[in-house]
C-alpha cells in the first residue's frame, strides 16, 4: 500500500487532493484493500452540498457496503461518472482514475485537521 505524499487523509481512510479552493476526494488503498472487489458505487449530484464528517456517498463490494465521508464542507463541482460503469477503478487505482468527487471547500481551514501521509500511517498502525 502506497500513500502519496502530496495528499492529505482522514481517519475515516479518504484521501484529498488539493487544487486551488477545490478538493478532490477518493478513498484510500488501505480502504480498497479492506474492501475488497468494489462492485457498485453510489455517488452525490453535481452541485449538492457536503458536509465534513457527513456521508456523502457509498462503497459496495463482495464484502460489505461502506459509507464514504466527506473530509471537507462544500460544493461537489464534479462526479467520477467513470465509476459507475467502473467501480473496480477504486480498487486499480484509488489514486487516479478512482477519485470519487470534487468539492469547491466552504473553509479551506477544514484540510489543517486532516493527517499527512506519514500521520495517517502511523494511524493505520494504531487501528
Amino acid at each position: 500500500m502506497s500513500f502519496p505524499n502530496e495528499l492529505k487523509y482522514s481517519k475515516d481512510h479518504e484521501w484529498v487532493r488539493v487544487e486551488g479552493n477545490k478538493a478532490v476526494i477518493g478513498i484510500t488503498s488501505h480502504a480498497a484493500e479492506a474492501l475488497g472487489d468494489v462492485v457498485f458505487v453510489e455517488l452525490p449530484e453535481v452541485d449538492d452540498s457536503v458536509t465534513a464528517g457527513e456521508a456523502f456517498g457509498s462503497v459496495e463490494s463482495v464484502k460489505a457496503v461502506s459509507d464514504v465521508f466527506s473530509p471537507v464542507s462544500g460544493t461537489v463541482v464534479a462526479v467520477n461518472e467513470a465509476l459507475l460503469d467502473s467501480p473496480e477503478l477504486i480498487n486499480s487505482d484509488p489514486y487516479g482514475e478512482g477519485w470519487m468527487i470534487e468539492v469547491e471547500m466552504e473553509d479551506a481551514s477544514q484540510l489543517e485537521e486532516l493527517l499527512s501521509a506519514s500521520d495517517y500511517e502511523a494511524f493505520l498502525k494504531e487501528e
